[in-house]
C-alpha cells in the first residue's frame, strides 16, 4: 500500500494491528476504561478497547454511559493528553556522581520509549504539532522531545461524536483528520456491520498496513465516513469565535472581566494539566544523603502557581485573576507572536476538567461584549 491508500479492517481483526505494531517492538498505548473515565494506558489486546463506551461532558462534568452497541472509539476525550508520552511530566535531564575531586555527568534518561499510540483525535494531532513547533521549531531543539517524537507511531482515530465541550470545528483543527498520522482509522457499525476505514498516512504506516487482512474500500465507505465528519462538525455545540482574537485580548487587559474570573478560579491548574500543548515546566537540583550524586529533574509546573512567576521579592502574578488573564492571553494571542499558531485546539478538557466549570468560549466572548456591557452600566444606548 502506499501513502493516501484506503482499505477496510473488520473490526473482529484489530488484533492483527496489535501484533504488526508489537512485532515491530511498539509499546502499544491507548483508550481503556479506569476508574469511571477513559484513560491512556498500556493495552495488549483491542478486547482492552472501551467497547460499548462513550462519555457525557460539560464544564466541571464527565460521566461515562454506555451506548449498547459494541462501538470501540464512541467516546471523545479523557483527562490524558498525548503530550506526557512525549514531554512526561517528569524527567530527569542529567545525573552526577563524585569522581575523585569533581563530578562525573551523565546522561538522565536512556533510549527513547518506542510508543505506538493509538486513538489520536485530529485536535490532538494539531496539539502534537504545536509542540513540534515549540520544541523543534527554534533554535533551541528538546533532545528529549526529539527522540520521543521520532520513536512515535501515530494511530489516529476519526472521532465519530462531538463531546459536550468540544469546539475544535471553530479552531480548524477538527474533527476531520489531517496529516500527521501514520494510520488513521474512521469506525463504522451498524446492525450488519463494524468495520474501521483505514488510511495510510505514512511510510511506516504503509508497511503496517500490508500485514494487516484489508478489504478494498469501495465509493460508499468513503462518503459514509465523509458524512460522519460532516454529522460531527455540525452537531458540535461550542465555538470560539477567532476574528481578532489577538487584538482583542491585548486590547482587554485592564477590563474587570478579569476579576469577575479570577473570582471564579480556584487556581488548582487542572486546566494547564489536562491541556494537550501548555508545556510550562520548573527544575528541581537535588543530591543525595552521602552528597556523592546528584541530579536535575524537570517537572510540569503551571501559570497558575505563584512560584511560576516568582521574581527577586515575590511573584508578579499574585491574584487569580492575573493568572487566568496569562493563560488565556498567551494562549490564544502571546502563542501567535512566539509560534505562528495559537496555543489551543479545541479540544475543551479545560472546560470538563475545571472544578468551577470555567468556559474559555464564554470568557473570551464576554470580553467581545465589554462595550455593549460598559454601555448597558453606565446607560447609555448603544447606535
Amino acid at each position: 500500500m502506499r501513502v493516501g491508500d484506503k482499505a477496510v479492517l473488520a473490526a473482529s481483526r484489530l488484533d492483527v494491528l496489535f501484533e504488526a505494531l508489537s512485532r515491530r517492538q511498539y509499546t502499544i498505548i491507548g483508550p481503556t476504561v479506569r476508574d469511571g473515565a477513559i484513560a491512556c494506558e498500556e493495552l495488549r489486546s483491542a478486547a482492552a478497547l472501551p467497547r460499548g463506551w462513550a462519555d457525557e461532558q460539560d464544564g466541571g462534568r464527565y460521566r461515562l454511559v454506555p451506548t449498547g452497541d459494541g462501538a470501540l472509539f464512541a467516546h471523545t476525550l479523557g483527562p490524558q493528553a498525548w503530550k506526557r508520552h512525549l514531554y512526561p511530566p517528569s524527567l530527569v535531564l542529567w545525573r552526577a556522581e563524585r569522581s575523585g575531586s569533581g563530578f562525573r555527568v551523565l546522561a538522565g534518561e536512556g533510549e527513547a520509549p518506542r510508543l505506538a499510540l493509538l486513538g489520536v483525535r485530529a485536535c490532538e494531532l494539531h496539539a502534537i504539532a504545536v509542540q513540534d513547533r515549540v520544541f523543534l521549531g527554534g533554535p533551541y531543539v528538546d533532545p528529549s522531545y526529539r527522540a520521543r517524537r521520532a520513536a512515535v507511531f501515530l494511530v489516529a482515530v476519526q472521532c465519530g461524536r462531538a463531546g459536550g465541550t468540544c469546539f475544535c470545528a471553530s479552531m480548524g483543527t477538527g474533527p476531520r483528520l489531517p496529516a500527521g498520522f501514520d494510520l488513521g482509522l474512521t469506525e463504522r457499525i451498524g446492525p450488519e456491520r463494524h468495520d474501521l476505514l483505514l488510511e495510510v498516512g505514512s511510510e511506516r504506516g504503509a508497511e503496517v498496513a500490508e500485514e494487516l487482512p484489508l478489504q478494498p474500500a469501495e465509493a460508499s465507505d468513503l462518503e459514509a465516513a465523509a458524512a460522519a465528519a460532516a454529522r460531527v462538525e455540525a452537531s458540535m455545540g461550542r465555538r470560539l469565535d477567532r476574528t481578532g482574537v489577538r487584538e482583542l485580548l491585548l486590547a482587554h487587559a485592564e477590563d474587570p472581566h478579569w476579576e469577575d474570573v479570577g473570582g471564579r478560579c480556584l487556581a488548582c491548574a487542572n486546566c494547564t494539566m489536562v491541556c494537550p500543548t501548555c508545556f510550562c515546566a520548573t527544575v528541581e537540583d537535588a543530591t543525595d544523603l552521602t552528597g556523592a550524586a546528584a541530579w536535575r529533574t524537570r517537572r510540569w509546573d503551571s501559570c497558575f502557581t505563584l512560584e511560576l512567576s516568582y521574581l527577586h521579592g515575590g511573584s508578579v502574578r499574585r491574584s487569580g485573576a492575573a493568572r487566568y488573564r496569562h493563560w488565556l492571553t498567551h494562549k490564544l494571542a502571546t502563542w501567535h507572536d512566539q509560534f505562528h499558531t495559537s496555543g489551543c485546539v479545541g479540544c475543551g478538557r479545560c472546560i470538563t476538567w475545571c472544578p468551577a466549570g470555567i468556559d474559555i468560549t464564554r470568557e473570551v466572548q464576554a470580553l467581545r461584549d465589554a462595550p455593549a456591557r460598559e454601555e448597558a452600566d453606565d446607560g447609555s444606548v448603544g447606535v
